[in-house]
């Protein structure tokens, strides 16, 4: 999920009292078929593996925003080439590509050396990928994050991501109860469970991600809160270090982030403080304060989507990968640095996501500016020419990545104070 640059949506804030907010869910319609069909289409993808891995002349090209260093853009490599390899098929991956016109160049490069799928994994390419599309009709092109598959009108241009908000919750599952030992242990009182996080930027995919997280953290100890500060860059291990850093100076006793590199994790490895990692483990880094990581799995997507392209099936516009996809995934939980029972709590909430008996934004346990929010409408589309929002708060809990796979969130909750930021 990356990266929700300018054009990420605006959602309205409407508070309880005031819920008479009326709208279009007309935007609902791929999104919502892509909620329920990710788990087929994995499925789908694994059943065609066999006749997919024979057609070995098959290539398949990526388009990465930095290079292995990136924790985010290593992941995305790490699922590539395990589907890649799954499948029979050769990887061609373009490594470092700025969110420019380079990314259009690349995307044609890939296009004219034969690959039938291209992807690439930075919000900021998406203008491109999708120039790219119309100039190559006969070539599979997929972006993460992006808003524009389903009103672009575009057949062979697709957008993808997945409900990481319940990853991040159950990371913050692993957080709560870390606080809650140092309370217990007596290393912090239950007034100072104060987390950090670093943030890159303030768009609505860092802000559903940092909520998320909150949340899942406070339903193991009330009394946290949260300090937020941002970088104004997804990767800057300097600014992230020092980030870190400040938060802690300011009383913050566990940091998470939502950045790219490793300047948070040492930062707190240097320091003592429990850390909650981003997109793969820092143990062998941070041994002693790596507790837990979620990330999106992005090999279920890749291997659904390569062999519908070998083998002429269509593509979800927009697709939408779960839990029950495999799409959300958690790091082994770290015992030296994780409170008691963690793996074991994580496994309980997990299986409640699953079945649907707990929703991660659920109205009832939070509010905004001291008021619990009945309706919130949400800009779903962002083409000019579409009309309406969607209504996101329906059933009790606000509706994250049904409408749309890229997340759309923002709501500013009470208990989380954002500090000064550089976005």
């Amino acid at each position: 999920m990356k990266k929700a640059v300018s054009l990420m949506l605006t959602v309205s804030m409407c508070a309880a009292a005031l819920a008479a907010c009326g709208g279009s869910s007309s935007s609902a319609t791929t999104a919502a078929a892509s909620g329920s069909t990710a788990a087929a289409a994995a499925e789908s993808g694994a059943a065609s593996t066999e006749a997919a891995g024979a057609k070995s002349d098959f290539k398949a090209g990526f388009i990465f925003l930095h290079d292995e260093n990136s924790t985010y853009d290593k992941n995305f490599m790490e699922g590539a080439k395990a589907a890649c390899d799954k499948l029979g098929v050769e990887m061609v991956q373009k490594t470092n590509i700025p969110e420019g016109q380079e990314c259009y160049d690349a995307a044609a490069k890939l296009a004219d050396s034969g690959c039938g799928f291209v992807f690439a994994d930075s919000f900021g390419h998406e203008d491109y990928i999708l120039q790219a599309a119309q100039e190559f009709p006969d070539v599979q092109f997929s972006h993460a994050s992006g808003t524009q598959a389903h009103t672009a009108g575009v057949d062979n241009f697709h957008n993808a991501f997945a409900s990481i908000y319940e990853g991040r919750y159950l990371a913050g599952i692993a957080a709560g109860m870390k606080l809650n030992e140092m309370i217990k242990d007596g290393k912090i009182t239950a007034d100072q469970a104060k987390i950090g996080y670093v943030g890159a930027f303030t768009y609505a995919e860092v802000i559903s991600g940092y909520t998320s997280f909150f949340l899942g953290a406070r339903s193991e100890c009330p009394t946290a809160t949260m300090d937020v500060t941002f970088t104004g860059s997804w990767y800057d291990e300097t600014a992230e270090k020092e980030a870190a850093n400040n938060l802690i100076n300011e009383g913050c006793v566990l940091i998470s982030q939502h950045a790219d590199s490793m300047g948070a994790p040492t930062a707190c490895e240097a320091a003592g403080v429990p850390d909650v990692s981003y997109n793969g483990s820092t143990v062998d880094a941070c041994p002693n304060t790596f507790i837990v990581s979620s990330r999106i799995n992005w090999e279920p997507y890749f291997e659904y989507a390569i062999t519908a392209a070998m083998n002429g099936d269509p593509i979800d516009t927009d697709w939408t990968g779960d839990l029950s996809t495999g799409s959300v995934a958690l790091t082994d939980v770290n015992p030296k640095a994780a409170a008691e029972g963690t793996q074991e709590e994580i496994d309980k909430v997990k299986g409640e996501l699953e079945n649907g008996s707990l929703h991660v934004f659920d109205t009832s346990k939070f509010t905004v500016d001291g008021k619990e929010v009945t309706s919130c409408m949400a800009d779903v589309d962002t083409d000019p020419n579409y009309e309406g929002d969607t209504e996101a708060v329906s059933d009790g809990y606000f509706h994250e990545s049904e409408y749309r796979s890229a997340p759309y969130f923002d709501l500013k909750i009470d208990g989380i104070n954002l500090l000064d930021t550089k976005s």
